[in-house]
């Protein structure tokens, strides 16, 4: 049995097999999820014009990973007052440069779900 450690202790040329019979990285589904979900709290940690209420940060999302590309569910919280359209845009283009840069997948398509809209400042008293 031989493993090529003495050959290349040796000092010499170790041939490695061509790429393709190597074999592939794997990146499971809930890890690309994850990574999904924290590039998404960061998006709106972005938008959140005043403090942000304690679940604010929450984000959720779902991968599916085939043939070296992903598609990302996500579900936010968004703060209101917000413009609802170009919100969604930044996060759903926020999560997928970040999934595409850490994981080298392409990103397919990201679904954005807007659960809920929440007061970014507290309500102050009118006069």
């Amino acid at each position: 049995m031989s493993t090529g450690a003495p050959a290349a202790r040796s000092g010499r040329a170790v041939a490695l097999p061509a790429a393709a019979e190597r074999g592939a990285t794997v990146i499971p589904d809930r890890v690309v999820a994850r990574l999904a979900t924290h590039a998404a709290r960061e998006a709106l940690t972005r938008l959140a014009t005043g403090a942000l209420r304690p679940d604010a940060g929450a984000a959720r999302a779902q991968a599916s990973v085939r043939a070296g590309a992903a598609r990302l569910e996500v579900r936010v919280d968004l703060p209101y007052p917000v413009d609802i359209s170009s919100a969604a845009e930044a996060v759903q283009r926020h999560v997928a440069e970040q999934v595409e840069e850490l994981t080298g997948l392409s990103v397919h398509e990201v679904d954005l779900t807007v659960r809920n809209l929440y007061l970014a400042k507290a309500a102050g008293r009118v006069a």
